[in-house]
Formats: C-alpha cells, structure tokens, sequence
C-alpha cells in the first residue's frame, strides 16, 4: 500500500475543513493533542511500573487483561430505601 499524494492529502483537508468550519478546527486539534498527550503519558506510566515490578513490558493484550486483578469486593448495590420514596 502506498503513501498518499499531496493531491489526496489536499482534498482530505479540503473536506475536513467544509465538515467541521474554520471556527472548529483549531479546538479540535487542540484536544486531539491533548488526547495524544494523555495517551502518551500512560504508555510510559504502564512500562515504568512494568519495570519496577522487575516484569518485561508485555504487548499483547490477552496477558495484560489475565495479569491485573479484579476488584476486591464487588460494588454496593443501591438501597431500595434511598431510592423509593415513602408515600
């Protein structure tokens, strides 16, 4: 599969800026580099503690999910009493 060409890429834009307007565009680049920076952020968090816990980084995600325990207790259900009221 090849790269796109400039032509493609110009009309990628063109499209994206008739969908979202001017107005939007620098709001949405803006969380898209928030989000980008998040998930950067807890790529590195995730291999620091790998490491710490003298563990390889795994990259699968079937071992990663068996690896982490579950909750100890599982959560309260609500109370009938706080949610009906008395009539």
């Amino acid at each position: 599969m090849h790269m796109p060409g400039i032509w493609q890429i110009l009309l990628i834009l063109a499209i994206v800026l008739l969908i979202f307007g001017a107005a939007r565009l620098p709001a949405l680049a803006k969380s898209l580099g928030q989000s980008a920076r998040v998930f950067r952020g807890e790529i590195k968090q995730m291999k620091e503690e790998s490491t710490k816990d003298g563990a390889a980084p795994s990259t699968t995600a079937s071992s990663t999910a068996a690896e982490q325990p579950g909750p100890a207790t599982p959560p309260a259900a609500p109370s009938s009493d706080a949610t009906d009221p008395k009539p």
